[in-house]
C-alpha cells in the first residue's frame, strides 16, 4: 500500500527450519483415517477445504469427522489448524488437551504449540516444561526458547539465560536467540545487557526491523542516551515518521525517558517468540504455518499490533478477505498500528468487491489521522478506482502538501494525481504533474505512456509524445499497454502500416483486453483489411465492458464501417492513400 508497509523488514534471523516445512505439508495433506471408508464425502472435502484455504468450511467437515474419528491424531490436527486459521483458539486448545492427554508422550507437533500456548496463557509455565521434557516436540526454536521464556516466568532468570545461550549454540539460531535474550534482559531491568546486544555482532539484525528499533530506543533512553536514541531513531527511519515515531522524537527530544513497552511479561515474550516464528516462516512462503504462529501470538497478546497486522496480511494472500479484515478491526484505535491496520482493512475490502466499503473506511480515517501521507495516498488510489477522479484528484493534494519538497521517492503521487486530474478534465494541471513526475523520476515509462498517449488523443506535441512512447516501449518491451499506445500514435499519425505491427504485438501480448482488440480493429481497416477488422470489432465486444471502450460505438463500426462512424463524429477522415474502400 501507499503508506507504511503493513509490516516491516523480517526479523531474518533464522532459515524455516525443515521440520516446520514439514510440518505444513502434513497438516494440509493428511491421509485419511483408517475408517475413512465411512465417512471419505467429510475427509475429501475437508482435505480439499483445507488445501484451498477455506478455513471456515475445513473446520465443519474435520468437526463432523472428530465425531466419528475423535480419536485419531491426523484429523484432530486437521481441526486445529482449521480453527487456529479462524482465530477459535478456545476450540483448538480443547483438542490440543485431547491429543496430549491420549498421547504415548508424542503428541503432534501443532498441538504442543497450542498448549505451550495456553499454559503461557495461563500463566502455568511449569506445566509447560514439564510438556516438554515429557518429549513433547515444538521444534529446538520454539521449545528451547519456550524454555527460556517459561524460566522467566518462574523468575529463574540464571537458568533462563543458559537456556537462551543453549539455543544460541544451535546453528543458524544465534541470531534469533540473542534477540529474544535482549528482551529479557531488558524486562528484568537489565539495559545494559540489553544494548550491548543490540549493539552487538548482529546489530543490523536486531536494528533491521520496526519492532527491534523501538526496543532499541527505549533501552538506550533507559541508559538516559537519548543522544544515541535519535541517532538510531534518524538513521532507522528518516525524516518521514509518522505518527507514533513522531511522537517519540518529541518526546527524546525533551529529554523524556522512555518506559520499555517492547514486553511486559515472560507471557508477552512467548507472544513474541511466535510472532517473530510467524514472521520469518511468512518471509520463506510458509503461510499455512506462519498464520498458526501468528494467531496464537495475538490470542496471548491481543495489543500486539504487528500480530494482528501479519494475520491480516497473510489472509489477504490466501484470498480470505474477511478473515482479514476480522484481523485488521482488532487493532484499537489506541494501538500505534491503528493506522496501519485500516489501510490494510480498506485493502481487503476493495480485494473483496467492497470498495465503497472501503472508501467510507479511508475517508473516517482521515479525520482521526489527517497527517498520515499514506491515507490520503491510498483514500485517492481508491476514489481513482471508482471513478471518483475530482475529489481523487483533492486527496492526492493532500498527500503531496504532506510529503513537502519533492523527493525523487515521491514521483508516484504526482503521477496518480495527474491522472486523476486528466480523467476529470483537468488537463493544465494533469500535464504539469506528469512533467514534475518525470523529473522526479525521468525515463520512468508509465508516465511516458501516459503522458504521450494523452498528447497523440489531444493531437498534441505529436512528434515529443511519438518519442515518449518509443523510450516508454524500449524500456518495457513486453508491456501490451504501452505497445498499443505505440501502435496508436502511429495510427493517429497516419502511419498505418507501422501501426499495424505494433497493434499486432499489444494483441499478442493482450488477447483478451477489448480495447486493444478494438485499436487493432481499427488499424486493421485502415490499411483496407476490413474482413479482419470486423473480427477484431467483434473480439472486442465478446471481451467488452472495459474502461475507455464505447461499445456501441463499436456496434456502429461494425454496421456501417469506420470510415462512416469519423464522418458522423466530425472528425478526420482516415488518409485516403491508406483508406481501405
Amino acid at each position: 500500500m501507499p503508506f507504511a508497509p503493513k509490516l516491516f523488514p523480517v526479523l531474518r534471523l533464522f532459515p524455516a527450519s525443515a521440520a516446520a516445512c514439514a510440518l505444513v505439508a502434513g497438516v494440509l495433506t493428511l491421509a485419511p483415517p483408517a475408517q475413512a471408508q465411512e465417512d471419505g464425502g467429510a475427509y475429501l472435502a475437508g482435505r480439499a477445504a483445507l488445501l484451498d484455504n477455506d478455513f471456515a468450511a475445513a473446520s465443519v467437515y474435520y468437526d463432523r469427522l472428530l465425531q466419528s474419528f475423535g480419536g485419531d491424531k491426523q484429523v484432530q490436527e486437521g481441526a486445529i489448524f482449521a480453527h487456529v486459521a479462524q482465530g477459535e483458539i478456545d476450540a483448538a486448545r480443547k483438542l490440543a488437551q485431547a491429543i496430549i492427554a491420549a498421547s504415548d508422550g508424542k503428541p503432534t507437533q501443532v498441538a504442543v504449540l497450542v498448549a505451550l500456548a495456553e499454559t503461557a496463557q495461563e500463566g502455568r509455565f511449569d506445566d509447560g516444561l514439564k510438556l516438554l521434557d515429557g518429549g513433547a516436540d515444538a521444534g529446538q526454536l520454539v521449545g528451547g526458547l519456550y524454555r527460556a521464556w517459561a524460566l522467566m516466568g518462574a523468575g529463574q532468570v540464571s537458568e533462563a539465560m543458559q537456556a537462551f545461550d543453549t539455543v544460541a549454540k544451535i546453528d543458524g539460531l544465534q541470531g534469533f536467540a540473542g534477540y529474544h535474550r535482549a528482551l529479557a534482559l531488558a524486562l528484568v531491568g537489565d539495559y545494559e545487557g540489553a544494548e550491548a546486544i543490540f549493539s552487538g555482532a548482529n546489530a543490523s539484525l536486531y536494528n533491521g526491523t520496526r519492532r527491534g528499533v523501538l526496543a532499541h530506543l527505549e533501552i538506550l533512553s533507559q541508559l538516559e542516551r537519548n543522544d544515541d536514541a535519535l541517532k538510531l531513531l534518524d538513521e532507522s527511519f528518516g525524516a518521514k515518521l509518522d505518527a507514533e515515531l513522531a511522537g517519540l522524537k518529541v518526546r527524546l527530544e525533551a529529554g523524556e525517558t522512555l518506559p520499555f513497552t517492547a514486553i511486559g511479561s515472560a507471557r508477552d515474550g512467548v507472544a513474541e517468540l511466535y510472532f517473530s516464528v510467524a514472521q520469518a516462516l511468512n518471509a520463506d512462503s510458509v503461510a499455512g504455518f506462519s498464520l498458526l504462529h501468528a494467531r496464537l501470538a495475538l490470542w496471548l497478546r491481543p495489543d500486539h499490533g504487528d500480530a494482528a497486522l501479519l494475520t491480516g496480511v497473510i489472509l489477504e494472500n490466501v484470498q480470505q478477505y474477511d478473515l482479514a479484515i476480522a484481523a485488521y478491526e482488532l487493532v484499537r484505535p489506541e494501538n500505534p498500528a491503528f493506522a496501519a491496520a485500516q489501510l490494510g482493512r480498506a485493502e481487503a475490502m476493495v480485494a473483496a468487491d467492497r470498495s465503497d466499503a472501503a472508501i467510507e473506511v479511508l475517508e473516517q480515517l482521515s479525520q482521526s489521522a489527517p497527517g498520515e501521507i499514506g491515507v490520503w495516498s491510498s483514500l485517492g488510489d481508491n476514489l481513482r478506482r471508482t471513478e471518483r477522479y475530482a475529489e481523487a484528484a483533492k486527496a492526492y493534494d493532500k498527500a503531496i502538501a504532506l510529503a513537502g519538497t519533492p523527493k525523487p521517492s515521491d514521483w508516484g503521487l504526482w503521477y496518480a494525481r495527474a491522472i486523476a486530474q486528466e480523467r476529470s478534465g483537468q488537463w493544465p494541471e494533469a500535464e504539469k504533474g506528469f512533467r514534475k513526475a518525470l523529473e522526479l523520476n525521468p525515463g520512468q515509462p508509465a508516465v511516458l505512456n501516459y503522458l504521450g498517449y494523452s498528447y497523440v488523443e489531444k493531437r498534441e506535441n505529436l512528434k515529443e509524445a511519438l518519442e515518449m512512447i518509443q523510450q516508454a516501449v524500449a524500456s518495457r518491451p513486453d508491456d501490451g499497454y504501452i505497445t498499443d499506445s505505440l501502435g496508436w500514435a502511429y495510427y493517429r499519425l497516419g502511419r498505418y502500416e507501422e501501426a499495424v505491427a505494433q497493434m499486432e504485438r499489444a494483441v499478442e501480448l493482450k488477447p483478451t483486453d477489448a480495447l486493444l482488440n478494438d485499436h487493432l480493429g481499427d488499424v486493421y481497416w485502415a490499411v483496407g483489411r476490413k474482413r479482419e477488422a470486423e473480427f477484431q470489432w467483434h473480439r472486442a465486444l465478446n471481451f467488452g465492458p472495459a474502461p475507455d471502450l464505447d461499445l456501441d460505438r463499436v456496434r456502429r463500426k461494425l454496421e456501417a464501417g469506420l470510415d462512416v462512424v469519423l464522418k458522423e463524429e466530425g472528425a478526420a477522415p482516415l488518409r485516403s492513400d491508406h483508406a481501405g474502400n
